[in-house]
């Protein structure tokens, strides 16, 4: 069963929405430099659930932002509620605010090598700092940065300048370390601020193939929302999406990415990082690193059908990388670990059925990376090319088709089961 923070919504009001866009506004203003400009430095995004033990992900950040004994890490935490709004601000056992998030993400750093670490005091009772020339010489004394989790929504309106999106003088000093060879990291709201134009705010995988999408932030939490400005533009050579397995939200990427004519989505998954170096440049590529993976969706090839109040999709390819492999976002180029051989599908069972691939809120019997559990037991299949699983609501209820094609292959580490996929096809339509 979904755990109570797995199942909760992010709500934003309307009247609140408007009052952080206020705050969020400044007499300055920093553009956004222009797409394709080189970057020496590199991003480490996890999709969530970010293990205070996972040293390979810590790790990787601590090494590219100078080495052990040598990082220096700026801590962002103004996703989190601001300090004035936490009832338990007082108690360092109970607190959950952005100062002491803050202070719990620079100890962990420090106990994963780092040199120092310390919170760079930005969020919304600080928005004023984020035009203060002293955090500015504070970042300029960086090799490194993480961006915590939270509501990406405050970044926007804490860090960016109101309706006119651009950058404050923190964010443009980040902007530049990165590009001069800083590391730029962030888990869930943090990795997801990272995203360029329409990056996600919100919603769930049924409503969002039922209902489509919509620009702006909703009280309704499966509501599927986007900001047409996107976030600070770090990674835009396609969307961003995060939590993508253990919270069902393939659909949902898939839906936007349609809607808006996003030719590829990098769908992340908890405790595992996308490692991309030079972004924003021709030469832009990424690793994955971690115990789970990175879903890409790849729609150059896709046809999207709106009959009778419908919607489908067909023709989208799915690729799921795991630990150690390339991707070459300007070619659509997979290079696999070399560790990992052809999977020579035995398995000769039908793929099991499933009737809630989007693992739905309301359904208490229904289990995490059920889309990628289905592609896989296809993928280890000796007597299948093509299953089918489905939406777990109904009125409609979707149907998803998983093909096999020519082009398909399956890669393994153990022999048997099937870790990397590369070139898998993914239909959607309703019943």
């Amino acid at each position: 069963m979904r755990t109570p923070q797995q199942a909760a919504g992010r709500i934003v009001t309307a009247a609140s929405t408007a009052l952080l866009l206020a705050m969020g506004a400044a007499p300055s203003a920093v553009a956004h430099p222009a797409a394709g400009h080189r970057s020496a430095g590199s991003l480490v995004l996890v999709g969530g659930g970010l293990k205070d033990d996972n040293d390979q992900v810590y790790g990787e950040i601590v090494d590219r932002a100078g080495g052990k004994g040598h990082a220096r890490i700026g801590v962002l935490t103004a996703a989190s509620v601001p300090e004035s709004q936490d009832p338990n601000a007082g108690d360092p056992a109970k607190c959950s605010n952005s100062v002491c998030n803050g202070t719990y993400y620079a100890d962990l750093f420090r106990r994963h090598g780092a040199a120092s670490a310390e919170w760079v005091p930005v969020d919304l009772d600080h928005v004023a700092e984020a035009d203060s020339d002293r955090v500015v010489a504070q970042v300029n004394n960086m090799t490194g940065f993480f961006f915590g989790g939270g509501d990406q929504y405050r970044y926007v309106t804490s860090l960016l300048h109101g309706s006119a999106h651009t950058d404050s003088k923190v964010l443009a000093a980040i902007r530049a370390k990165l590009a001069d060879g800083a590391v730029v990291a962030g888990s869930s709201a943090g990795a997801q601020i990272a995203a360029g134009p329409d990056m996600i705010t919100g919603g769930d995988s049924y409503e969002a193939l039922r209902d489509g999408s919509s620009p702006g932030y909703f009280d309704d939490a499966s509501r599927l929302g986007y900001l047409p400005e996107g976030g600070f533009g770090f990674l835009d050579s396609g969307l961003l999406d995060t939590h993508t397995g253990t919270t069902g939200r393939e659909g949902r990427s898939l839906r936007l990415a349609a809607d808006t004519g996003h030719q590829r989505v990098y769908a992340l998954e908890e405790n595992t990082a996308l490692v991309v170096e030079h972004p924003g440049s021709p030469d832009e590529s990424m690793h994955v690193i971690g115990p789970q993976g990175l879903a890409i969706f790849d729609l150059r090839h896709s046809h999207v059908t709106r009959r009778g109040g419908g919607w489908s999709l067909t023709g989208a390819t799915y690729d799921y990388l795991t630990d150690g492999d390339r991707y070459e976002p300007r070619h659509w180029r997979i290079r696999p670990a070399s560790d990992k051989k052809r999977l020579r599908p035995q398995d000769r069972t039908p793929v099991p059925a499933n009737t809630d691939v989007f693992y739905s809120l309301a359904d208490d019997d229904g289990v995490p990376y059920s889309f990628l559990g289905t592609a896989r037991a296809l993928a280890q299949s000796a007597v299948q090319r093509e299953t089918t699983a489905t939406t777990f609501e109904s009125g409609p209820r979707f149907t998803v088709t998983f093909d096999k094609d020519r082009h398909f292959t399956a890669l393994t580490d153990d022999g048997t089961s099937a870790d990397t996929l590369i070139g898998m096809t993914v239909s959607i339509a309703p019943n």
